[in-house]
């Protein structure tokens, strides 16, 4: 058996340092995967903010140009106050919004408010459909 002396030219990495390296590859992803999720959750969470703020300023002045509440949400895109229902992030669906009536006699219209459809909690602990 014929041994080759390893020589400084040579270059390379040996098995044992490949595997440290995987390793500790390894490692940093799986503590980054909780943040990533957490990120994702947190832009989720900002996107239905901003839509029930923009759809509620939309009924507002659907309220201030008609003396009523709109009758559907499917209204307001009807009458070109947005141009089409948005998605919840969290069912991703234009169907599962809650919508709220007015409260008092003499209203007309079925839309006062909207919450969202989704029975998960927030990373503050308040239900997504209370927002």
């Amino acid at each position: 058996m014929r041994r080759y002396p390893r020589t400084f030219d040579q270059k390379g990495f040996t098995l044992i340092e490949m595997m440290i390296v995987i390793s500790l590859i390894g490692i940093l992803a799986t503590m980054s995967i909780p943040n990533f999720q957490k990120a994702v959750i947190r832009a989720r969470e900002t996107s239905l903010l901003r839509t029930l703020f923009v759809v509620r300023d939309v009924i507002d002045q659907y309220y201030s140009d008609h003396g009523k509440y709109p009758d559907s949400l499917s209204a307001l895109s009807e009458e070109k106050y947005i141009r089409s229902l948005p998605k919840d992030p969290f069912t991703s669906s234009d169907t599962t919004w809650v919508l709220i009536p007015p409260d008092g006699e003499g209203v007309e219209g079925a839309v006062f408010d909207i919450h969202s459809g989704s029975n998960l909690v927030s990373l503050d602990g308040v239900p997504y459909n209370e927002w």
